[in-house]
């Protein structure tokens, strides 16, 4: 796949939006007996939303499935907004829009499965990750070398930032801000 297509279609991200399970999480939902769920998330997704919101890029949740595991990892991250349990993802997509004065073409979403599609065929930067339904693969502008729940998001924040020119830019200002160093000093 060919990214140099895709610099044009970067350089006006201002909104990453990512779907759940499937994307954060490898799919695999743990049921208990008592119903207690757990969910595996993965830290280079989270360093991926700080990395993203460092550099000025929003980032957002919209989750088809109502989780109580996702909500406590979205306390955790630095997020825009989350949609916890919108199984029709355009109305939170076009509130999102709306909130942020956003336009499609200022908006890269990563999917996984069909629910993703209506979103994804709207979007200026829409990406499946490596293990997603063919369908979605097919809409998708850049499919992810990682799969779902293995830093897919985070490759994502780094492929934007890489294709607008600005990853050493967003990279010095996470070592000033978060490490106190400049330039690698």
């Amino acid at each position: 796949m060919n990214t140099t297509d895709l610099i044009p279609l970067a350089k006006k991200i201002k909104l990453l939006i990512c779907d759940v399970d499937g994307v954060l999480t490898d799919g695999t939902v743990y049921m208990g007996a008592e119903g207690v769920e757990f969910k595996q998330f993965n830290v280079l997704d989270g360093a991926g939303c700080y990395l993203a919101r460092t550099g000025g890029l929003k980032v957002a949740l919209i989750s088809g499935r109502y989780s109580p595991a996702t909500a406590t990892r979205a306390e955790e991250l630095p997020l825009e907004a989350v949609y916890n349990g919108a199984a029709n993802k355009i109305e939170p997509y076009q509130e999102l829009l709306k909130k942020l004065g956003l336009d499609d073409s200022e908006i890269a979403y990563v999917g996984d499965d069909i629910i993703d599609i209506p979103i994804l065929e709207r979007v200026g930067l829409p990406v499946a990750v490596s293990n997603a339904y063919p369908t979605v693969k097919k809409i998708a502008r850049y499919v992810t070398k990682k799969r779902g729940g293995e830093g897919a998001m985070r490759e994502v924040v780094d492929l934007i930032f890489t294709l607008q020119g600005r990853y050493d830019e967003v990279m010095d200002i996470l070592r000033t801000q978060r490490f106190g160093e400049k330039n690698g000093q």
